[in-house]
Formats: structure tokens, C-alpha cells, sequence
């Protein structure tokens, strides 16, 4: 029994030896282990994601590639359908969240069916062993592959969360193709992100990155679909869906082909991603459900007004200065030079400044909507002005001269309030308007200047805000300093709006009240119709971007349409216009004071009748020569009837005749003067060979 009890101290104490040094020799391994471990080199976590443009609800307008060509689209963990990393983390990695990157029971269960079977039925690799695989984009072929793979997934489990691992994968894994990470394989093949998928769009998604090339459902459907039901008969069989979701499942289609990125507000998007290079997700006032109704709009009416037109639109809120759809022409790679940003393009505005004129003539007390002027064929020095169609009107009051856009009575308000004040005023409006030669002369009152879409935009929103400045602005959260600043007085600004409001709706077009202005540039090379209602504003522009005429084509029969009809399409409801302001002078001609029943620029003691006579021929400075002194003399305006003289001496007299023959006193200089009616006169100095 002694010897027995010795044997066992002995045997007890070497043991205790023996455990002793293991402890040891094992401490001293995982000390090396872990130093080893730490040791490790980590790869940049940080990889390029596509640079994205939101609209003001947070849906993507546009996306654009990284620079290697890939679509990699920043995903979130909380923006991921917990259906999919349910289905994800039961298909690939079951203990994910219990082990420390490398998972024992999976690489024993791996090695003892390669040993049982010859051939490898599962991996042991875990998710994050895989990440690491797509952190050095390396092999798992090789042993070295694997050895440097779990060397790294320990690290990387060391550094990070298992949060922060799980969110890696999402934006790493590889879908075929391009496409990286799960919101661009969602994007690309079911037009949506992975907040919300359905069980077998979640299946096949878990199912690609373990073959993405073989498996893409564009190109090898039934090798994507057999992978997918895979996916779906172990997930009824671990319990994460049921019978009755596994059988609607198995029966939904595999997507054929793979779906384009959004491309809405393109050019819009371009010039965000200019503004601000460095911005990976850019916001936007943009409404993306506004922008794609009217893309389509430009899309449809170009392509039935055909012969290269192009179209631009913009619409905008003029309470807030959010510009709500920019297009920028019938589409983006349209043949019509589509990659041109229309709305940004210097154009004629033709007509489209006229309400502009008139508000500041209201606004300087030259006139009133009710005022009487004149529609005549009028010289301003060496500029004679015609109206479109060549007609004249004769008396006119100035709210019929700007509903019918005449064009005499807007060029003689541009001479009262002087072009440079109309071009001040577009300047304080936050405008930047383009005169030729530097210094605008009368000819900016039909045109002569260069203005963009989104210029006419703002001015209109002005125009709809009582006259107060409207910064339009296409990012979310930007400062408008413009805005509130009074421009005009309210009570000029509603006049012109009341005038405008009148104006009869295109043919078929609802009988909205828009107040609205059309336009025709010079040579039919623009046409424009710019609206607004109580809350909104939208301008059409349409013509060809080379700037070539388009013959026949008029604002009011090409663009009209156009803006009543994106007026339909950005809401079902037109907003009233506001009432007029307190201080408005509503009355007819006869109840106006003196000064304002008939338009007479301020120097008007020093200027002719708008209707007084004037030598029609010979024209002044004219050389002639008049056998025996006969030559036929006419007369334009005035009142007959007329007396003519030469030299102060009596050629004809009480000539009711406009047009009459008359014998000159002899060769040389001769002063011709014709009087009518009323006493008033006009001078001819000519030369008589």
C-alpha cells in the first residue's frame, strides 16, 4: 500500500510537472499567437464608392461609376432587409456572431467530408474570412491564400465589430460584372435598393457572390435559378421562412436582365458633381417623380415635333426658390446635341422681357393698364421697330399692348424708363444678362440680349412673388441672401401679373388660370413660354441647340402647349394667383388722373405727337433729280388737310391727299415742310441735281 501511495505521489507530481510545462509551452504558443495575430498588416478598409445625386426625398436621381468602372454603391447595415441577412448569415456563416473569425466547427466539419468523401462538399470559410479574401482580392485556391485569409479575418475581428465586418461584405461582395456590393446588385437587377426585398430576391442575392459570373441572371438564368432555390429549400429548412412563403417564392421569376442606374436630372447632376468634386452624396431640391413626368414630356414632344428641335425645361417652387425638375434637353444622349445643358444656354428671350418693361413703367408712374398708346409705325432715330405680323393697331391701352405683345408700345416704354434700368433691373433680380457691345440699347426690349432658361425662371418667380427676389437654388438646405429683397412694388408686380393671368389658354389646353408670357426670338431661332400660378413657376424653351432657325414656329403655338402641359403633370391643381394688394389703383381709362390716360414720356413737351406728321418722301438728306422740278412729295400721319412748302414758300395747299405732285422753285438745296390739320410740322432737307 505504501509503495503504491509513493507511486501515485510521484506519477501526481510529474504530471503536475508535466501539466505545469504545458501551461507554460501553451501560454508561451498563444502569447506567439496573438503577437503573430496583432502583428498583421491591415488592407484599406476604405474602399471608393459611386458618387450619388438624391432627390429632396432621398431618392437616387443618379449614380456614377467608380473609377475603376464598377458600380459600388455605399449601403448601411440598418438600410439592409433583415430578411436577407437572415437568410445571408444562415446560408454562409451560422455562428458568425460566436466566433473569432475562423470557425472550428466548420473547418473540422469541412476536412472530415473531404477526408469521408475525396471531394470538398463545404467550405469552412466564414464571412469574415471572406471579407478578407475581398479586402486583398486574393485567391482561396492555395494554402498560403487560406493561411494569409485567416490570418487576416482574426485580425480584422480584433479591430472591428462584427457590425463593421457584416457592413464590409455588403459593399465588397461581387455580383458579376461591375456590379459590387448588395445595393448595386439590387439596383441592377431589381430597380431597387435591399431595404425591402422579397424572400427570393433576398435568396438569389445571398446566393451570386459564390459564383458571380456563373451565376448572373442576364446571362445564365438557369444556373441563377438553381442557386437561388437552393438557397430557399435550406432557409425553409433552417427555419427562416415556411412552407408557404418557400412555394411563392420558388414560383417568382429570375430578373432576365440586369436594369440601367438611374440617369434623372443628368445634367443637373453634372453640374452638382462640378460644383463640389469632393462630395460623395449630393442633395438636390429635385423631385424625382416631377423629373421623370417631364423628361418624358420633352421626350414625347420632340419627338413629335421632330426636324432636330430640342426643349428644355424648369420648373420651381417661387415661394422657396427650389427648382423641383431641370431638363436639360430632350435626353441625354439624344442625337440633338442632348449633352448640352439648354437651361444654361445664353438665348434670345424674344417677347419675354415685355412684362418686365411694363411693370417698371408702373412702377415709375409713366403709365397704368388702362393707359392709352399708341400702336403706330414710330422711328426711334435710325431703329423702326415692326410688330410681328406687320400690323398696326392705331390707340391702344397698354394691357391690350402687352396681351398682344405689340411691339411698338414696348420699345416706347423702353425708351421712357431707359434700357439700362430694364437691364439693372434683371441684374438686381439676381439675373445675368449678356448685352452686345456692353451697353443695352432699345433693341433689348424685344430680344437684344442674351438670357438662360433658368434666368426667365427667376425673373418670372419674382414676378409671382409680388415683386420680391427669388434666389432659385437646386440645393437642399442652400441660403437664398436674395430673397424677400423688394425689386418691384407689389402693386406693379400684381398689375402685370393680372395682364398676364388673361392671357386665353393654347387650343385644348385646360382654362387654368396661368399667368403666362410666350416668346419668339429673332429668325424663329428660340421659342419660350415662361408661367406661373400661386405657387409655382415653369419656363419651356424649345429650338435647336446650333442655334439654326426653326421657320413657322411661334411660342405660342410650340412651347404654350408645353407649359400647360407640365403644369398638369407637376400637380393636379393649379394654386390661385394672389388678390390684388390694397394700395391697387383698379379703375378705366376715364378714372385715371390726367397724366396717366395717355402715355407721354416724361420729355414729352419736347417730343413730337406719336401721330404727328412726318415727310414720308423724299426723306431727309436725299439727293435728287427732279425733271423740270416736278417730284411727287407724300406724307405720313397727321391730320389732313396738309399744306407743303418749300424754302417757307407755298407748294400746295388744303391737299387732303397724302400723296401729291408739286413743282420745286429750281436746283439746289431745298428745306420741304409739310403742316396738317393741327398746325404741327415736318421737315425735309434734301438736294435737287
Amino acid at each position: 500500500m505504501s509503495r503504491l501511495r509513493r507511486l501515485l505521489r510521484w506519477t501526481g507530481r510529474r504530471a503536475l510537472i508535466i501539466i505545469a510545462v504545458a501551461l507554460f509551452l501553451g501560454a508561451a504558443a498563444r502569447d506567439r499567437f496573438d503577437a503573430w495575430v496583432d502583428a498583421t498588416e491591415l488592407p484599406s478598409l476604405v474602399a471608393e464608392t459611386s458618387v450619388e445625386v438624391l432627390d429632396r426625398n432621398g431618392s437616387l436621381l443618379r449614380a456614377y461609376t467608380v473609377s475603376d468602372g464598377r458600380w459600388r454603391l455605399r449601403l448601411e447595415l440598418d438600410q439592409t432587409d433583415p430578411l436577407f441577412l437572415a437568410m445571408l448569415l444562415a446560408y454562409e456563416d451560422k455562428r458568425f456572431y460566436r466566433h473569432s473569425g475562423v470557425d472550428p466547427l466548420a473547418v473540422a466539419r469541412a476536412g472530415w467530408q473531404l477526408i469521408s468523401t475525396g471531394h470538398l462538399v463545404s467550405g469552412g470559410s466564414t464571412l469574415t474570412m471572406q471579407v478578407a479574401r475581398l479586402l486583398e482580392d486574393g485567391s482561396t485556391g492555395e494554402w498560403s491564400g487560406k493561411l494569409r485569409q485567416t490570418r487576416l479575418a482574426l485580425a480584422l475581428e480584433r479591430h472591428l465589430t462584427k457590425a463593421e465586418i457584416l457592413t464590409l461584405y455588403l459593399n465588397r461582395a461581387p455580383y458579376g460584372g461591375n456590379l459590387e456590393g448588395l445595393r448595386a446588385a439590387s439596383r441592377a437587377y431589381f430597380a431597387k435598393d435591399p431595404r425591402r426585398l422579397t424572400p427570393a430576391q433576398a435568396a438569389l442575392l445571398v446566393a451570386l457572390p459564390q459564383s458571380p459570373e456563373r451565376r448572373r441572371p442576364d446571362r445564365f438564368p438557369e444556373a441563377a435559378k438553381a442557386a437561388r432555390d437552393r438557397v430557399l429549400m435550406r432557409m425553409q429548412a433552417a427555419g427562416v421562412i415556411d412552407a408557404e412563403t418557400l412555394a411563392a417564392a420558388l414560383r417568382e421569376k429570375i430578373p432576365d436582365r440586369r436594369r440601367d442606374f438611374p440617369a434623372l436630372a443628368p445634367h443637373l447632376a453634372d453640374r452638382a458633381l462640378a460644383e463640389a468634386p469632393q462630395t460623395l452624396v449630393h442633395r438636390l431640391t429635385i423631385d424625382a417623380e416631377v423629373q421623370k413626368k417631364l423628361e418624358r414630356l420633352a421626350e414625347r414632344v420632340t419627338r413629335e415635333a421632330g426636324d432636330r428641335i430640342s426643349i428644355a425645361i424648369v420648373a420651381a417652387d417661387h415661394v422657396t426658390g427650389e427648382v423641383l425638375a431641370s431638363v436639360g434637353s430632350a435626353g441625354y444622349r439624344d442625337d440633338r446635341a442632348g449633352y448640352v445643358d439648354m437651361t444654361r444656354a445664353l438665348r434670345s428671350p424674344g417677347s419675354t422681357l415685355k412684362p418686365f418693361i411694363y411693370g417698371l413703367a408702373f412702377e415709375m408712374g409713366l403709365a397704368h393698364p388702362q393707359t392709352l398708346i399708341e400702336d403706330r409705325p414710330t422711328a426711334f432715330g435710325t431703329y423702326a421697330p415692326q410688330n410681328f405680323d406687320g400690323q398696326f393697331r392705331g390707340t391702344v391701352t397698354v394691357h391690350d399692348a402687352l396681351q398682344m405683345s405689340l411691339n411698338i408700345p414696348a420699345v416706347m416704354l423702353t425708351d421712357a424708363i431707359s434700357p439700362d434700368r430694364l437691364v439693372a433691373y434683371m441684374r438686381s433680380a439676381g439675373t445675368r444678362p449678356v448685352v452686345p457691345g456692353g451697353r443695352p440699347g432699345l433693341a433689348v426690349a424685344l430680344g437684344g440680349v442674351g438670357v438662360t432658361l433658368e434666368d426667365l425662371v427667376q425673373l418670372y418667380a419674382g414676378l409671382a412673388e409680388d415683386g420680391r427676389g427669388v434666389g432659385l437654388h437646386h440645393r437642399l438646405g442652400q441660403s437664398c441672401p436674395l430673397c424677400g429683397r423688394r425689386l418691384m412694388r407689389a402693386e406693379s408686380a400684381w398689375q402685370v401679373s393680372d395682364i398676364l393671368a388673361g392671357m386665353p389658354p393654347p387650343a385644348g389646353a385646360p382654362p387654368d388660370r396661368v399667368a403666362y408670357k410666350t416668346g419668339t426670338s429673332y429668325g424663329h431661332r428660340d421659342t419660350w413660354a415662361i408661367g406661373f400660378d400661386g405657387r409655382h413657376v415653369i419656363g419651356v424653351w424649345m429650338g435647336r441647340p446650333d442655334g439654326t432657325p426653326v421657320p413657322g414656329q411661334f411660342g405660342g403655338g410650340l412651347a404654350a402647349p408645353v407649359l400647360f402641359e407640365a403644369f398638369s403633370r407637376l400637380k393636379p391643381g393649379l394654386d390661385p394667383l394672389p388678390p390684388p394688394p390694397p394700395g391697387t389703383l383698379i379703375v378705366g381709362n376715364g378714372g385715371l388722373p390726367q397724366p396717366l390716360r395717355n402715355f407721354r414720356p416724361r420729355d414729352a413737351l419736347f417730343r413730337p405727337d406719336a401721330d404727328a406728321p412726318a415727310v414720308a418722301f423724299p426723306p431727309d438728306g436725299a439727293v435728287l433729280s427732279a425733271e423740270g422740278g416736278h417730284l411727287v412729295v407724300k406724307v405720313r400721319d397727321g391730320r389732313a388737310p396738309f399744306t407743303w412748302l418749300a424754302d417757307g414758300r407755298p407748294l400746295a395747299t388744303a391737299e387732303r391727299d397724302r400723296e401729291v405732285a408739286v413743282t420745286l422753285p429750281g436746283k439746289g438745296f431745298v428745306t420741304l415742310s409739310v403742316i396738317d390739320a393741327l398746325g404741327r410740322s415736318a421737315v425735309s432737307k434734301i438736294q435737287v441735281n
